[in-house]
């Protein structure tokens, strides 16, 4: 399995260090391995503060809120193969809001860094079709395949 991820920074006040895109490369990577997703993958990763992913959320979703982070998957209902571009699957697009991962960091009483993990893994099984909001089955399904990547990857929640 291998993985592409292009980042892109549209923050100003929280610097995204190199350490911290090699934690969510590899928090992705855990992701793909533990739903033995094979081949070569793309996924962008957008880091923004309040006033971007509420636009996002407004504009994406109908949501006039903040939140801390949004999933848009390219693959129909967790279907891979029409995320295909003939080279490698393009799984869509992460957005993190670092400000919102600080504050809730803080208030979790855990570390930034594994605050923007969990939110890039929860975001990657959004890209592979999982949705907590369908079930509460699936919300039950969501947090175990998080809970045992973040396990694998040492930031045990």
């Amino acid at each position: 399995m291998e993985l592409t991820v292009d980042f892109t920074s549209r923050i100003r006040k929280i610097t995204v260090t190199s350490e911290l895109k090699e934690l969510i490369t590899e928090a992705l990577s855990q992701t793909l391995k533990s739903e033995k997703v094979k081949g070569k993958n793309a996924v962008s990763v957008t880091f923004c503060g309040d006033r971007l992913i509420k636009e996002y959320n407004g504009e994406f979703r109908g949501i006039d809120k903040v939140t801390d982070v949004l999933s848009f998957p390219l693959a129909d209902e967790g279907d891979l193969s029409s995320a295909f571009d003939g080279e490698q699957n393009q799984l869509g697009d992460i957005v993190i809001n670092l400000e919102r991962a600080a504050l809730q960091a803080d208030n979790f009483g855990h570390s930034f860094e594994r605050e923007v993990a969990f939110l890039a893994v929860h975001s990657m099984l959004h890209l592979l079709g999982y949705d907590h909001e369908r079930s509460e089955d699936e919300d039950r399904l969501m947090r175990k395949k998080q809970r045992a990547v973040m396990k694998k990857i040492g930031l045990e929640v």
